[in-house]
Order: C-alpha cells, then sequence, then structure tokens
C-alpha cells in the first residue's frame, strides 16, 4: 500500500502545473523593449514621449570600464537604489516580484537574487557591444 501511495503522489506531482520563469530575453521584451527598444540602445516605441530618453542598455560594459556593472544593473532595475537624476519613468520591478529566489555567491559570500532579476541582467550583459 506504500509503494502504491508514493506512486499516486509521484503522478500527480507530474500533473501540477508549474509556472516557467521567463528567459532574460523575455523578461526583457515584456517588461524593457517598450523603452529601450528591442535592441537595448534606448529607441523603443515609447522612448519619444518620456521626458528623458531611455539610455542605450548596450553600452554599460564601455560606459564602466570595460566592466558589466551587474550590482548597478540589478539595483537599478529592482528599484532598490537609483541616483537621484534617475528617470521616474521606470517602474521598481522588485515591487510587483522577480521570481523565485536563488543564491548568487561573489566572492564567498551568497546573496538572495530573485530569478527574473538575475536572468534580464544576464541577458543584458550578454547584449553589449
Amino acid at each position: 500500500m506504500k509503494k502504491l501511495s508514493i506512486v499516486v503522489a509521484l503522478a500527480l506531482t507530474a500533473c501540477i502545473d508549474v509556472p516557467e520563469q521567463p528567459t532574460g530575453k523575455q523578461a526583457f521584451m515584456d517588461n524593457c523593449a517598450s523603452c529601450h527598444g528591442f535592441d537595448a540602445k534606448g529607441t523603443g516605441e515609447m522612448a519619444d514621449v518620456l521626458i528623458k530618453m531611455p539610455p542605450d542598455l548596450t553600452t554599460l560594459t564601455q560606459r564602466y570600464n570595460g566592466e558589466f556593472p551587474t550590482d548597478y544593473v540589478m539595483s537599478t532595475i529592482d528599484g532598490l537604489s537609483r541616483a537621484p537624476h534617475f528617470s521616474a519613468a521606470m517602474p521598481e520591478f522588485g515591487a510587483f516580484g522577480m521570481g523565485e529566489t536563488v543564491i548568487v555567491e561573489k566572492e564567498g559570500i551568497g546573496t538572495p537574487v530573485p530569478s527574473e532579476l538575475l536572468a534580464l541582467t544576464e541577458y543584458l550583459e550578454s547584449v553589449q557591444e
């Protein structure tokens, strides 16, 4: 009887529809492309109606002396840390929840990061010119 219970439990678990986390590219297309453009260069369809033009996100590494500013990008998207000059047009995406938390290790220290935030940041790093 115990084996049957395990088999039934496994079968039911297989039927549960677990939502997939969007890829970084999909998260960008869904949440960022309307302002930053599909190419991430700041030329989205909404860019012209904003008071401040969205930045070209493909030049972040170039603007940060050849090193992709991971922490800056994550805190900007999340809304945790933004400079006073930052445009209020960009939502604080962390307030909406950005997926399950994963642990990212840097210099021996583990930091919990929402999975969608991590994927989006990795996507932006991949489009650097």
